[in-house]
């Protein structure tokens, strides 16, 4: 349910073959246009199923199109009037055309918005059936700081991976719990990795892939740092890296916001910004949609 892209736990020939794969479909129903290919890999072989192929503009080409300055909708529609990709100019670039596949330098991350905090009776079990009414895009130039940006982005008073029903668990409890497929899922997942719970017995229960496991641990271990540790230069530089609002710091460090806000100012760790060019900074941007760092 959680989207991240680049695809960052995928081989190189993976990445190929699904892509390849993708180009063959659209050629043979001859596709012109926007069109979404959805795939299923088995992460143990080269297996994979075709889920889906939906040849238009949809609500996830808009959100594609801001992850990545590639204006997807627009194309379409020239694409629709007859022009071909490579005599259409990159409005970004000004220099190279829509031939060119968009290359990021940076990570974005996506969450689905749930409306159980509005609907408390509806059942949080997630399959198949849509039940997201929105979604939320973070992104920045690592998974974690991706990561947070995006729970906070969904506006339900999560500003990093705590949950204050899910802390009561026991690690018994929590082993259990991890088979369940909600919206609480990365909460119970960090609370388990703070009970001891190991990366290899969560991937064996969950099936999520390791990498994304140890990113969370990464951030629960920042988290322990910030407890247990002396507020140093580094260590804050390193939390504001992975994105953990001054509030939080605050709150592990026992300081106030307005505390750890003057310190940071005075140490110069302030937010940069960086820009979505589709062509991770090979050509200059003429047109600038920024993230921040």
């Amino acid at each position: 349910s959680i989207v991240v892209a680049p695809s960052q736990t995928l081989s190189d020939k993976d990445y190929q073959m699904l892509r390849s794969s993708a180009l063959n479909i659209i050629t043979a129903l001859n596709i012109k246009g926007g069109c979404n290919v959805q795939f299923a890999l088995n992460p143990d072989s080269f297996e994979y199923c075709v889920i889906e192929v939906n040849p238009r503009v949809s609500r996830s080409s808009a959100l594609a199109s801001k992850a990545t300055g590639y204006p997807i909708a627009k194309l379409a529609t020239k694409i629709a009037l007859g022009y071909n990709l490579d005599e259409i100019v990159n409005a970004v670039t000004g220099k190279t055309y829509a031939s060119y596949e968009p290359t990021l330098d940076y990570i974005v991350c996506k969450i689905p918005k749930w409306p159980f905090d509005k609907f408390y009776d509806a059942s949080r079990k997630l399959g198949t059936q849509m039940k997201a009414t929105g979604e939320v895009m973070a992104i920045c130039n690592n998974f974690e700081g991706a990561f947070m940006k995006a729970l906070r982005s969904l506006e339900q008073d999560s500003y990093y991976l705590y949950n204050e029903e899910i802390a009561q668990l026991s690690a018994d409890d929590l082993r259990k719990d991890l088979r369940k497929i909600d919206d609480k899922r990365a909460f119970r997942i960090a609370k388990a990795l703070r009970k001891g719970v190991s990366i290899r017995e969560i991937h064996a229960i969950t099936k999520i892939d390791v990498w994304f496991i140890d990113k969370i641990k990464h951030l629960v271990e920042i988290e322990d740092r910030l407890k247990s540790e002396e507020l140093t230069p580094d260590l804050l530089k390193l939390a504001k890296h992975c994105e953990f609002p001054d509030r939080v710091i605050a709150s592990l460090t026992g300081k106030t916001a307005d505390e750890v806000y003057y310190l940071r100012k005075g140490l110069k760790i302030t937010a940069a910004f960086k820009t979505v060019d589709t062509c991770a900074a090979e050509f200059d941007a003429e047109r600038a949609t920024c993230y921040s760092i």
